[in-house]
């Protein structure tokens, strides 16, 4: 159900359930976080879907047997964040939940138009993952944060993009061409320049 494709050090890696909106199990994110760990000497790394859904989250069955809470979510996300290379959401469908954290440690997001935001903690009575509140805030700030996490709205691509959640908008036949070009550069630079710029950008963000 977690697919891997190699084009050098170019790394896509595909989450395959399209008959459950690629909800995830355990098992799926156990897969998810070994694959970005192993990913780390990778240029660049796509996170895709198959079906109209990129991921609606845990696996209910799981979720209530306690994957929403299970530490997993936070090495997935983990994993994603300290890659040194370019990392890409590229989107194919709405996204909700935990399946938000991948997302959100990602350098770069894009969505197809028909994409939805929604992480429903609050109604479902969790906490978010740990990092996720503040990697969220980094991009749309607080009070949009709470919108989401506390006021369960769903937010659709156009206002996804309004606030910084995404960065572009693309429709759905040429999602995997705009994220391959994204990568083109960073491919092509020697490798130690795309952790260079990643680490400028959080000395700025953080002074």
């Amino acid at each position: 159900m977690i697919e891997l494709t190699c084009e050098g050090e170019l790394w896509i890696v595909t989450i395959d359930r399209p008959d459950k909106a690629n909800s995830l199990t355990e098992a799926m994110l156990t897969r998810l976080a070994e694959i970005i760990e192993e990913a780390q000497g990778a240029r660049a790394v796509i996170l895709t879907a198959r079906g109209r859904v990129f991921s609606a989250g845990a696996d209910l069955d799981e979720a209530r047997a306690g994957l929403a809470t299970s530490p997993v979510w936070e090495r997935l996300s983990g994993a994603v964040a300290a890659l040194p290379g370019l990392s890409i959401a590229a989107l194919n469908g709405t996204l909700a939940g935990g399946a938000m954290g991948m997302a959100l440690a990602c350098d770069l997001r894009i969505a197809v138009p028909g994409a939805r935001f929604f992480y429903p903690v609050m109604k479902l009575g969790f906490l978010p993952q740990p990092s996720d509140p503040r990697r969220m805030a980094a991009l749309i700030g607080p009070a949009r944060s709470k919108l989401i996490l506390m006021g369960g709205q769903k937010i659709d691509a156009e206002e996804a993009l309004r606030f910084g959640l995404i960065d572009r908008i693309v429709p759905a036949e040429d999602l995997l061409d705009e994220a391959h070009g994204l990568a083109a550069d960073t491919l092509a630079a020697p490798p130690g320049i795309a952790r260079g710029i990643k680490d400028l950008c959080r000395t700025g963000s953080a002074g």
